[in-house]
């Protein structure tokens, strides 16, 4: 596997699951820990962890298949034309753009996800009153992670 975009997951945090590639939320922050675990680079961050299984599954590609392209080098765009070719489940751009819009906003839906919610958004930054969705706690958690201010 070339180095050339591999990130230290050890030093930074991946990018935001609001990135976008292709229109598709959670797929870049997945591409960069999977080169990260590739390199043994990933820290605490998990390649495939649930958040990634939402993206696998609404595409239909299985986890160790991309990882295969993600060792062979491969860079985003050459990752986005292998999923778009090899993808179960065929989107149109209005499609994929409603599921990253619909993934971005989800909130925890049961007392069990809301009370985990809780914890972790305590454990990172309980002064905070603006993180309502999965994704908000996940951008406060990568910043406070490496050093930045709840």
């Amino acid at each position: 596997m070339s180095n050339n975009h591999v990130p230290d997951l050890t030093k930074r945090p991946p990018r935001s699951p609001r990135v976008r590639l292709g229109g598709h939320a959670i797929l870049p922050r997945m591409l960069d820990k999977g080169r990260a675990t590739l390199a043994g680079k990933n820290g605490e961050y998990c390649y495939a962890c649930p958040l990634d299984q939402r993206f696998l599954e609404f595409v239909g590609v299985g986890a160790d298949a991309l990882k295969k392209q993600l060792a062979a080098g491969k860079g985003d765009g050459e990752i986005l034309e292998w999923i778009q070719k090899n993808a179960k489940h065929k989107h149109t751009e209005p499609e994929i753009a409603a599921w990253s819009e619909w993934v971005e906003k989800r909130v925890p839906t049961d007392n069990e996800s809301r009370e985990f919610f809780n914890e972790l958004l305590q454990k990172a930054a309980p002064k905070r009153e603006d993180v309502a969705t999965w994704f908000d706690l996940l951008d406060v958690d990568d910043h406070v992670t490496f050093g930045g201010k709840p």
